[in-house]
């Protein structure tokens, strides 16, 4: 009852380059993604083109928990995305990809992420819960691509001027900070 798969789709304004050269540097989540991202480590930095690169997440959603998990990078096909494996509070894995749109400058960004939840709250109450925490998740890749959006556009600002403009990302909605 604690598999979960999730299959996200978004459409944006870049190039699959530049969209995987912003999620390729996950330490960078917690500023330009921080309504979900509360802390990032590189635990190590793994290959050249980044396989093996060991990373420690602290995230939250707007249910009152945060979770505590990490995850290594498996396989790498820039520009077109790469693949994770996940360990800690949430166990499986993460598929990025990256596809161009006709047009010029536009992106199809889809992630597949297949976990079973391993933190007890979420283990043991999945058979009552399960729609509240699909809906958890819907509403932080909601808050991703709300933030990818800004950052892609941050960073095709012309200027540093233009680039100031840019709206911050929305912030984190701390409910309450459960750390069990």
């Amino acid at each position: 009852m604690s598999q979960y798969q999730f299959f996200t789709c978004w459409e944006v304004d870049g190039t699959p380059e530049e969209v995987y050269r912003i999620l390729e540097k996950p330490e960078d989540l917690p500023r330009w993604w921080p309504s979900v991202y509360l802390d990032v480590d590189i635990l190590e930095p793994g290959q050249p083109g980044g396989v093996g690169k060991r990373v420690a997440l602290f995230t939250k959603g707007w249910l009152p928990y945060t979770l505590r998990w990490a995850f290594v990078v498996t396989e790498v096909s820039f520009p077109t995305g790469f693949k994770l494996k996940a360990s800690g509070d949430f166990e499986g894995t993460g598929v990025w990809h990256f596809q161009a749109l006709p047009g010029a400058g536009r992106c199809q960004v889809t992630y597949d992420w297949r976990i079973s939840a391993e933190k007890p709250l979420l283990k043991y109450l999945s058979f009552l819960m399960r729609p509240l925490f699909s809906a958890n998740h819907h509403w932080a890749m909601r808050k991703g691509l709300q933030s990818l959006v800004l950052e892609l556009k941050r960073r095709q600002a012309p200027t540093e001027e233009e680039r100031r403009f840019v709206p911050p990302p929305p912030g984190p909605i701390f409910l309450f900070n459960l750390r069990n």
